[in-house]
């Protein structure tokens, strides 16, 4: 949650600088990927003109862990988009799961989808079996694990984003010890003959969607929790009684403790 706030901050950032609107493609394209100060200036003012650069907490001034001010920026602007396509997934997976929507065949280990019939999305979450939400985090853990792989990244002819790669990017399974079908980022090869104009418009819309979806989200689980704090989802989202901020409390334990 920090990280998301921090992230945002960084790239929404603050000043009053004079908008432009004569910036060529080309600048754009440079603008989005440029890792200093002038250039998230300028990302921010192509992503929202109206707020355009505004970081109340200096972050983009700062230079974390001894790492460069540019290793810092990269790092912040990874970490937004990141939690922007998890807020998005989140996003839409809490209104499927809020509707009852699930698959249409029987999951493995005999899961009744009975059991969660008419329960709020995050209570769905807490009655899940266990084994179900390892699975979700071991998946999560061995996507980040790869995408940091300096030896996977220069498989792809690129480095990690705090060297100079790019910020968001997610490689290949090139190097992976068994045939993946598809690819995780772009399975269907629909970016490939994109110039660099066109992904740093498409790159901007994900931030821009990304933050939208981290709002959303928390918006959703306010409501949730405490019925009527978001006007326009009274009565729309269910009502959640559990701890939205410890959501592995139910039904989940290490080795280390007992289950609760």
């Amino acid at each position: 949650m920090m990280l998301t706030l921090a992230s945002q901050a960084a790239a929404f950032s603050a000043g009053r600088m004079p908008i432009t609107h004569a910036a060529t493609k080309s600048n754009m394209a440079s603008a989005v990927m440029a890792m200093d100060k002038a250039g998230i200036v300028k990302v921010a003012e192509e992503l929202n003109p109206l707020v355009g650069y505004w970081d109340p907490l200096s972050l983009a001034d700062r230079e974390f862990w001894g790492q460069s001010n540019e290793a810092t920026i990269a790092f912040l602007r990874h970490a937004e988009m990141k939690h922007g396509r998890a807020a998005m997934a989140g996003f839409v997976g809490y209104i499927v799961h809020e509707n009852g929507i699930h698959w249409p065949f029987k999951l493995a280990g005999g899961f009744d989808y009975a059991s969660v019939e008419g329960l709020s999305a995050p209570a769905v979450w807490d009655a899940i079996p266990e084994a179900s939400k390892w699975q979700i985090i071991g998946f999560i853990g061995l996507a980040e694990i790869w995408s940091e792989n300096a030896n996977v990244l220069k498989a792809d002819g690129t480095t990690h984003y705090m060297r100079g790669g790019k910020p968001g990017y997610f490689p290949s399974f090139k190097l992976a010890p068994h045939p993946v079908a598809l690819e995780y980022f772009d399975p269907f090869g629909l970016t490939k003959k994109m110039s660099d104009e066109e992904k740093a418009r498409k790159l901007n819309i994900e931030v821009n969607n990304g933050r939208g979806a981290m709002l959303g989200l928390f918006a959703f689980l306010s409501e949730a929790k405490i019925p009527g704090s978001v006007p326009l989802l009274n009565g729309v989202v269910k009502p959640y009684a559990g701890e939205v901020m410890a959501p592995f409390d139910a039904n989940f334990h290490t080795f280390l403790s007992a289950p609760l």
